[in-house]
C-alpha cells in the first residue's frame, strides 16, 4: 500500500515541476515586437522599404510585415482590423478613414510627385507640357492608347481626379483606347511599356522601375501632380487586436528627425525618391524623446509650387 500511494506522488511531482519549466520559458519568451503595415504599393516598388525596414528594426526593435496593396485596398484592411497601421497616399480617402473612426490620426510623413509616362514616339504630342489637364485632354481627342491601373490605389484616384480636372468624364469617354487593368504600379508600367501606352505613375516607382523600354516622362511640374504621403494608426478600440504602442512607435520614428533623415538618404543614382516632410512647425524631437533619436533632421525640400 505504501509502495502504491509512493508511486503516486512521483506523477504529482513531475507535473507540477513540468507546469513550473513551461512558466518560467513563459515568462522567458522573447516579446513579439512585430507589427503589420497596410501600405500602398509604390512604397514597397520603389525600393523604399527594402531600404527602411531593416534599419526601422535596428532603432525601434519593431518587425514590420507589409502588406503592399493599393492606398484604397490598404484602408480596407485596417477597416476589417488585419493590419496595425496604414501608410498610403490618398489624402481625402484618409481623412475619411479618420473621420470613420477606424484610424485614431493622419500623420503626413513625406512627398513626391506624379509623372505622365509615354513611348518615345508621343502620338499624342504631348511632351515637355507643363499643364496635365491639356495633356489629358489631347490624349483623349487622339484615342492614344492609355493604361489605366484601375485598383481604388492612391495613383489611381489621383488619375481620376486629373481627368476630371480636365473636363473629361473617363467613364463616359473612354473607349478601346483606354485600358483599366485593376493591377499595381509595377504592372501598369510593364503594360504601358509592352503597349507603347501613355500611363500615370508615381515618380519614385519609375525611377526604380528596371523595364522602361520606350517610355519616357513627357509631362511633369504641374502643382495638380502633387503626391503627398501619410501614415495612421488603426483604432485599437475598434480592433482591439491592434498593437498600439508598437503601431504608435513605428509611426512616431517615421515622423521624428532621423525618420525623416533616413527616408531622405534612399536614393538611387543620387535622386532622391521621397522628400520628408512631418510635422515641419513641430520639434519631434521634443514630442517623442523615448525613441532616443539623436540625429538632426535634413532639410526640408521647400513645398511644391
Amino acid at each position: 500500500m505504501k509502495h502504491s500511494m509512493n508511486s503516486g506522488r512521483i506523477p504529482i511531482a513531475a507535473v507540477a515541476l513540468g507546469v513550473m519549466v513551461l512558466i518560467a520559458a513563459a515568462c522567458m519568451a522573447p516579446e513579439d515586437k512585430s507589427i503589420v503595415v497596410a501600405s500602398t504599393t509604390s512604397t514597397q516598388d520603389s525600393g523604399l522599404f527594402d531600404y527602411l525596414l531593416p534599419i526601422v528594426k535596428r532603432r525601434t526593435g519593431i518587425t514590420v510585415k507589409v502588406i503592399a496593396q493599393g492606398s484604397g485596398q490598404a484602408l480596407d484592411t485596417g477597416r476589417r482590423g488585419d493590419a496595425d497601421v496604414v501608410f498610403v497616399h490618398a489624402k481625402s480617402e484618409e481623412l475619411k478613414f479618420v473621420a470613420e473612426g477606424e484610424g485614431l490620426k493622419r500623420y503626413p510623413v513625406m512627398y513626391n510627385d506624379f509623372v505622365l509616362l509615354g513611348p518615345k514616339s508621343d502620338p499624342a504630342g504631348i511632351a515637355g507640357m507643363k499643364d496635365i489637364s491639356r495633356a489629358l485632354q489631347i490624349i483623349k481627342d487622339k484615342r492614344a492608347s492609355f493604361i489605366s491601373r484601375g485598383d481604388r490605389s492612391g495613383t489611381h484616384i489621383a488619375e481620376l481626379n486629373l481627368w476630371k480636372d480636365s473636363a473629361v468624364d473617363i467613364e463616359t469617354d473612354k473607349g478601346p483606347w483606354y485600358k483599366s487593368i485593376g493591377q499595381g504600379m509595377g504592372a501598369a508600367l510593364n503594360t504601358a511599356s509592352a503597349s507603347n501606352a501613355y500611363v500615370l505613375s508615381d515618380r519614385s516607382t519609375w525611377i526604380h522601375f528596371k523595364n522602361p523600354g520606350e517610355l519616357r516622362i513627357l509631362v511633369e511640374g504641374d502643382r495638380r501632380m502633387f503626391n503627398q504621403y501619410g501614415v495612421i494608426l488603426v483604432n485599437p478600440d475598434k480592433h482591439p487586436n491592434v498593437k498600439k504602442v508598437l503601431g504608435q512607435k513605428f509611426i512616431d520614428y517615421l515622423i521624428s528627425p532621423a525618420g525623416q533623415e533616413d527616408i531622405a538618404n534612399y536614393k538611387i543614382d543620387g535622386q532622391a525618391l521621397f522628400h520628408p516632410n512631418a510635422n515641419e512647425a513641430a520639434s519631434t524631437r521634443e514630442l517623442f524623446p523615448s525613441l532616443n533619436l539623436t540625429r538632426a533632421p535634413a532639410p526640408v525640400p521647400p513645398a511644391w509650387n
